[in-house]
């Protein structure tokens, strides 16, 4: 296969992100298709940070196989701090209709957990607050975050003073950037860190309130045209959310891809330029987009089980991911460097002009 050259574009999702480590896990495979630089939220900066990490420990196979060890670690160690393994469990032996579910994700520990958030800040919890992804990032097997390679990092998170994303680029990359963009201010304190624009400390959250991904740090005119979303939130669901559960699940995702969406409708709107001969001489990078997702799985799911994992459902989630990597090969490798595979017509339509 002829060498290719391709960004990736890592949505966050909390445990979602499983999937997001099988679709890696199989692009890994391929060593025609060079990784050139990673763009990553929440679940996706831990994921790209931690291929990027091991990427830039070796070269050739060893790299790919160090980058594999990376993120095997991450998803073990988050599936060991699940403590919702045996309601999973009961759900997965005993099967509900949907009216009894409703009353079981009342009193489930997702329920729980969720009333206890409302009630209590992770500022109340003292001496006592701990984040377990710090001590996983400091566990991995190759753990030096930005090193120099061939794969560019980006990571991407939320300064809580201005609502604006600030992007950690190779070098700023730290455990502390990566627990930044990951950081859910319902659960974990905001994350202090010098801005080198302002000057002073500032905080931060999680990186999906302003970028799910941050599309644009690919734009650079040394990175290739091609960006591949590795889509972990829904992009639609045909079915009106009834329930309070599902009518919450629905507003996280549609506010965690607005502005993923935002980014999208303006590359639509920079290749109509380009269609149309507009442009007149000024430079516009006209990216070709591609996304490898499986929203029939991702609307099987909901937004609990993003934040109470167990084994098993990450399993499920990584074993999809590598599928939907194969299938996007199989069906999309020979686009790559050449043309669109996201159609921007279904995505966008336009409405026709009266008349």
């Amino acid at each position: 296969m002829e060498r290719r050259r391709i960004n990736l574009a890592l949505q966050g999702g909390g445990s979602h992100g499983a999937f997001t480590w099988g679709v890696l896990d199989r692009l890994l495979d391929e060593e025609w298709l060079e990784l050139a630089a990673i763009s990553g939220t929440s679940a996706g900066a831990l994921n790209g940070a931690a291929l990027q990490a091991g990427m830039a420990s070796a070269k050739g196979r060893q790299a790919r196989e160090a980058a594999r060890q990376n993120l095997r670690h991450v998803w073990n160690e988050v599936g060991q701090v699940s403590d919702s393994r045996i309601v999973r469990w009961l759900h997965s032996v005993f099967p509900v209709p949907r009216h009894m579910e409703r009353l079981t994700e009342t009193f489930s520990p997702f329920a729980w957990f969720d009333s206890m958030t409302r009630l209590f800040s992770p500022y109340d919890y003292g001496p006592f607050y701990t984040n377990p992804l710090r001590s996983i990032l400091r566990t991995l097997p190759y753990p030096e975050f930005g090193g120099k390679c061939e794969t560019r990092i980006f990571v991407n998170a939320t300064n809580v003073r201005t609502g604006q994303t600030r992007v950690f680029r190779d070098k700023e990359v730290t455990v502390d950037a990566i627990l930044a963009s990951a950081c859910l201010p319902t659960i974990y304190r905001a994350v202090k860190l010098h801005d080198p624009v302002t000057g002073q400390m500032e905080s931060y959250w999680d990186g999906g309130y302003s970028g799910n991904p941050s599309l644009w740090p690919l734009y650079h005119p040394d990175l290739p045209r091609d960006i591949v979303i590795v889509n972990i939130n829904p992009m639609r669901r045909d079915d009106v959310p009834k329930t309070p559960a599902e009518i919450a699940d629905r507003v996280n995702e549609i506010s965690f891809n607005s502005a993923l969406l935002a980014e999208l409708r303006a590359i639509n709107f920079v290749k109509r330029l380009h269609d149309e001969d507009r442009l007149q001489g000024r430079v516009m990078k006209n990216v070709l987009m591609h996304m490898i997702l499986d929203d029939t799985l991702m609307n099987d799911l909901n937004a609990r089980s993003k934040i109470m994992p167990d084994p098993g459902m990450l399993d499920r989630m990584f074993n999809a991911g590598r599928e939907s990597a194969h299938a996007f090969i199989e069906q999309h490798a020979d686009d790559l460097n050449q043309r669109d595979s996201v159609d921007f017509s279904a995505l966008f339509p336009r409405v026709a002009s009266g008349g």
